[in-house]
């Protein structure tokens, strides 16, 4: 790969003794091809992802009605969910093979439209795969708590699709971003400048581009209202399927979950191949359009039986949220989690 963060992330997962080597999952031609990657794929996804958008927005120009706004306003949200994939790909700096187009682009086309950065998404994000599911993950505080109730999944979900969290999450960021109130006016600036001043100039062109377009309160319908709300549903449900109720903490191949998707399950809530989460934890290097044939490669070879794996998000939600109301959380009293703090690109915790 030829790229110091990569390999400082290998070595971090060695470490960590949770690792299978990749010769016991494929052989080197099939690994080779796998590792490969590619600017114009990478480029072509993004460019999908924009253009899905901006799509959806151009059915609800032409057809105004409920039902139009309803399913842009999903599937906007889902693709606003893919940008964060695509954008987490190249945090593995495999969304590109040329590595300044993998962070630049990734960041100006992914990362600053929702408000995150690959870089800072990447340091937070080697340390959940160098020690996944272990008492330092980063992410742990993610799947812990579960199986919950489905009166707690439930308010969740509430405040989720009523934009609670992003709002939550939104101004957590935003008071990180101006410092703290004895700091001078001019540091404080600068220090938002430095934080969020390329997402802000990121929303400006969205919002002149809605308007130019459409109308600019396209901008606040069809692009902030999925980001506050579906986006933020879908992003939790994605979260409880890869690492909620997994039946092994320390086992490579049971630490994490590949959810079979069908083709609603990808256009809503499983874009770009981030169902195939057991794979890309087995070989985090591999881009996420080759993961399929990762899959089919460990199939060949009889592995996926090993695997901890769904038949679809509907069979992870049941099991993520059957603890019965009088029952004890795993492994805690009986009491209301804290909630969560913090965003997908800077990690979580509770408070």
């Amino acid at each position: 790969m030829g790229n110091k963060t990569t390999k400082k992330l290998e070595q971090m997962a060695d470490l960590s003794g949770l690792r299978v080597k990749a010769l016991d999952l494929v052989d080197r031609p099939m690994l080779d091809t796998l590792r490969q990657r590619s600017d114009l794929v990478g480029l072509y996804l993004i460019g999908h992802a924009w253009a899905v958008i901006f799509a959806a927005m151009a059915v609800v120009y032409a057809f105004p009605n409920p039902l139009t706004f309803i399913i842009a306003v999903m599937v906007i949200g889902a693709r606003q969910l893919g940008l964060a994939i695509l954008m987490h790909d190249a945090a593995h700096n495999a969304l590109m093979n040329t590595s300044w187009l993998n962070d630049r682009l990734s960041n100006w086309l992914c990362a600053y439209p929702i408000i995150a950065h690959t870089g800072a998404y990447r340091r937070y994000h080697m340390q959940h795969h160098a020690r996944t599911q272990q008492d330092d993950d980063p992410d742990l505080v993610l799947s812990k708590p579960f199986p919950i109730t489905r009166a707690s999944f439930k308010r969740k979900m509430i405040r989720d699709l009523t934009g609670q969290t992003a709002l939550q999450q939104r101004l957590d960021q935003f008071k990180t971003a101006i410092g703290p109130s004895d700091w001078p006016i001019g540091k404080r600036l600068a220090q938002f400048r430095h934080r969020l001043g390329a997402a802000m100039l990121a929303q400006l062109v969205i919002f002149a581009v809605c308007a130019a377009l459409f109308h600019w309160s396209f901008y606040v319908l069809l692009w902030l209202l999925p980001f506050f709300t579906y986006q933020m549903a879908i992003t939790r449900i994605r979260n409880i399927a890869e690492h909620a109720i997994v039946p092994d903490n320390n086992d490579a191949f049971r630490n994490a979950r590949t959810t079979h998707a069908n083709w609603l399950e990808r256009i809503f809530l499983a874009p770009y191949w981030v169902n195939y989460h057991v794979e890309h934890h087995l070989l985090f290097y591999v881009p996420c359009y080759r993961l399929p044939a990762l899959h089919k490669a460990l199939a060949d070879r009889g592995l996926v039986a090993r695997m901890e794996t769904a038949t679809g998000y509907g069979e992870i939600i049941r099991r993520a949220t059957n603890r019965d109301e009088t029952s004890s959380p795993p492994g805690g009293k009986k009491t209301r989690s804290p909630r969560l703090r913090g965003t997908m690109g800077e990690g979580f915790s509770q408070t």
